[in-house]
Formats: structure tokens, sequence, C-alpha cells
């Protein structure tokens, strides 16, 4: 029964990825994606026209983007491909990793199951929870295989410190280690407290072959100091430039996270019998790096909370398999079903990115969070590479179609003059900025295309070529 519900669940998904909903960052990965295929040795900012490096450029985009120059096929069957990819490793890397903490046959099923539907009792969704509704907008994202290639690096990193593995398993440990910090440096934190809690569960800590334990570090740190597309030790030292943005992860906790409080008690009853149990030593530890954010204001350490969230899922699932006495054992699967009905329910939303709208009951249609629309109805008139004015929100999506925008619809650390650009779009976009004004910001930006999407703009100077959803209308610059 739990491997057919979690199939199903990965039918879901997969059906998911035929229609590739728009939500969230997906214009930015499809941007760096356009530069990457441009020119995948010098692409350059992948929003705005700048000559910067971008930590969106990492080893696995790079990939995609060789995949798509060579082939010809556009983004987004590129990143449907990625979805598939990444999807199999996270189902193939948590099949692994349970497998090194119980033998049982249903306990992968289980633990995926717990993973995707053991949430809150809200939806919620942000790029590297790998929650149902979340992993529906999120699983073409570079985090979708970074997390997978973490659970693939935490089981195999298991099996080496039981003394399965010599020193190429070691060196190919920190290299793996080294990826998934580079592809997304979020997960990378919780790849990297997930082993921690491995290396500190070990009993006999003379059993550690300390020396391919160093060379693995050693040579997982040479490589992040040798990527040539951006620096990623620079962003060790940057500023918190999305505090905003991550000060809502310490926010209603109880509706985002409150059925994870299941889990907690499944640890605790782990912990009676085992205080050195991985999953225990890995929530401890995502739970300490968690609360020292919000002590010290750092909130985007909010973005490793799935170094608490994981094994609290998973020791839940487990326990319902193997605590103690059967009576017992009843209990939590009878806790563990209900958890997964009610997560089911709360996610039941992404019924909505496979079947018609109107096909959807009433309740599960009020959960359906409707996907952006994108720009493609720019495209007959904006070429690769034009740059256009636009506000945010468009800024986040028409990127993805080649062009650049004056500024980056999301913070850039490595964008020198992101803040004048924010400005001068803010300008431009003020109802009531005389002509000169905007004419000048056209001038030094080169902007060719202005896109008004929120009915503001009053320049009898532009001229109208299109119109989109909305009524949002496609402008030409006046020539010089």
């Amino acid at each position: 029964m739990s491997w057919t519900a979690a199939g199903l669940v990965v039918v879901l998904l997969l059906a998911v990825i035929v229609r590739l909903p728009w939500a969230g960052d997906l214009g930015m990965h499809a941007a760096t994606l356009q530069r990457l295929r441009h020119d995948p040795l010098h692409p350059g900012n992948p929003l705005v026209d700048a000559d910067t490096p971008s930590p969106y450029y990492s080893p696995w985009m790079l990939l995609l983007g060789l995949l798509a120059r060579a082939s010809g096929w556009s983004v987004f069957v590129v990143l449907r491909i990625a979805a598939v990819a990444g999807l199999a490793l996270l189902v193939t890397g948590v099949w692994r990793y349970v497998r090194t903490l119980s033998a049982h046959r249903a306990a992968p099923a289980l633990g995926l199951l717990s993973l995707l539907l053991v949430w809150g009792t809200t939806a919620y969704t942000w790029s590297g929870f790998p929650g149902l509704g979340s992993l529906a907008l999120t699983v073409s994202y570079p985090s979708t295989f970074a997390l997978g290639l973490a659970f693939h690096l935490w089981a195999r990193l298991t099996t080496a410190l039981r003394g399965a593995g010599g020193w190429g398993t070691w060196l190919g440990l920190g290299a793996v280690w080294a990826v998934v910090l580079l592809c997304h440096q979020f997960t990378g934190v919780v790849a990297s407290i997930g082993a921690l809690a491995a290396l500190l569960a070990v009993r006999r800590p003379r059993s550690i072959p300390w020396p391919q334990l160093a060379a693995a570090l050693l040579l997982g740190a040479a490589l992040l100091a040798a990527w040539p597309y951006y620096d990623f030790f620079a962003l060790v030292g940057a500023g918190d430039d999305l505090a905003d943005t991550h000060r809502g992860l310490y926010r209603d906790w109880p509706v985002r996270y409150g059925l994870v409080l299941a889990g907690v008690a499944a640890l605790a009853a782990r912990a009676r019998r085992d205080p050195r149990d991985p999953l225990l030593l890995f929530f401890a530890l995502g739970l300490l790096f968690v609360a020292a954010g919000w002590l010290t204001g750092r909130h985007s350490w909010g973005r490793a909370l799935p170094a608490a969230l994981i094994p609290a899922q998973l020791a839940l699932a487990l326990e319902a398999l193997e605590a103690g006495r059967r009576w017992l054992r009843a209990a939590w699967a009878v806790l563990l079903t209900g958890v997964l009905l009610a997560g089911a329910w709360v996610q039941s939303g992404t019924l909505g990115y496979v079947l018609p709208r109107d096909a959807l009951p009433a309740p599960v249609e009020a959960r359906y969070r409707e996907p952006w629309n994108g720009y493609h109805w720019i495209t007959p008139w904006v070429r690769y590479g034009d740059v256009v004015l636009a506000e945010k929100h468009p800024a986040r999506r028409i990127p993805a179609y080649g062009p650049y925008t004056v500024a980056p619809g999301y913070p850039d650390v490595f964008l020198p003059d992101a803040d004048r650009r924010t400005s001068a779009v803010e300008r431009y976009f003020t109802p009531g900025t005389p002509a000169a004004v905007r004419r000048d910001v056209e001038r030094t930006y080169g902007a060719r295309w202005v896109v008004d999407a929120y009915h503001v703009l009053d320049d009898t100077g532009l001229r109208p070529v299109a119109t989109g959803p909305d009524g949002q209308v496609l402008y030409r610059v006046p020539g010089p």
C-alpha cells in the first residue's frame, strides 16, 4: 500500500512537470539557461546587460545550458528534463538514505510520503522545501537536484563510515559535497549539517578514516575555490540582502510546520532508545543552526529549516515500522496515517496543476494556487539581448525569453549598481515623471522596449506595439 501511494505521488509530480507551472524563480533559472546556451564561457549577468558573475551559474545549470546549446531545444524543454532528473535523483536518494536507517521493505516509500506530505496545515512553497505543493512548483529548480544529491551524499557517507569505501569513495564524497554547495548554497548547508550528524553518530570516533575525510574536505574546498563562474566564498561574507524575504521563515510556524510535531515526538522516542541516533543528531544540529539565525538576525539561515524538518519527517515514518512492541507500532502507524491524510488534504491543490480547474471539487480548487502568466507574447518583437524597462514582477519573467531588464527582479550581490538601477526603474514608472527623465533612463541603460504591466504610464512619446494578458502593453522606445 505504501509503495502504491508513493508511486501515485511520483506520477502526479511527473504530470505536473509536463505542465511546468510558472511561479517563483522559474524565470531566473530559464534566464540562466539562456545566457549559458548563448555563451557558456562568458555568460554575464543572467538578468541585466552587465558583465558580472552570478551564483546561478552552477555545474548543474552549466550542463543543462550545454544541452540546450547542443540540442537546440528551448530552455523550457530543458527545464522539464531537469525536473525529471531532479525528481529521479530525489526519489532514489531518499530510498538509499532511508535504507541506511532501516531494512524494512516499506521504509523508503513511507519516508518519501512523509517528506512530501508531513508539513503544516497550510500549503507552503519555497525552493529546497520538498513538500508536495512546493515541489510541484520548484521541481525544475537546481535546489531539487541539489537536495536529491544531498540524500545520496548522506547515504554513501553513512556506508563509508561503516567501512564500505576507500580513497576513491571519500574523494568522490568531497566532490559531491562541493557540487551541492555550488548548485544551491542553502541546500548545501543542509547537506553539510546532515553529513556532520552522520559523523557524530559514529560510536567509535577512532574508526573514522580521518586522513580520507580530511582529503575529501580539502578536495571539496579546492573545487569551491576553483569554480570559475562566481566566487563561492564571497557569498559567505555577503550581507543578508534577502533579510526581509527570509524573515518570513520564522513566522507562522504552527500552520507551516505544525504536522512535523508528530515527527518531533518520534525523535523523542528514538532518543530514549539511542541518544546518538543519527536522525536525532541531524534534527538537533539543524534546529540549533536555524535558532542561531533567528537570535543573530541572519534570517537567511532559516533556509536551513529542512535540516530540522527532514529528520523529523523520516523518524515518524520509521517509528510506524520499528517502534518496540506491536501495539506501539500500531499506535505510531495510526498517527502517521492521520498526519499523511491531513497533509495530503492540505496540499490537494497540487491537483490543479494537472486537472482542468473546472474539474476540481470546490474545496480542492480553493487550495489551488494560480500559476503566473509568461511573457511569450512579447517575443515576436523583442529579441535576444534587447533591454526592456519593466517593474519588479515582470522583470522576474521577461529575461526567461532572452531579453535583459534594466533592474534585476531579484537581489544580486555581484551587481554593484543594483540599487541605482532599481531606483531608476521606480522613477521611470512613477506617474507624472517628466518625459525628459524617462528618455534619460532609456538612454542610460540602452532600453529599446517598455512593458507597462500595471497601467501607470502616461507618456505619449512611447509607441504601443502589443497588448498582453491583463491589458499589459509593450511599448517601443522612441529612437534617438
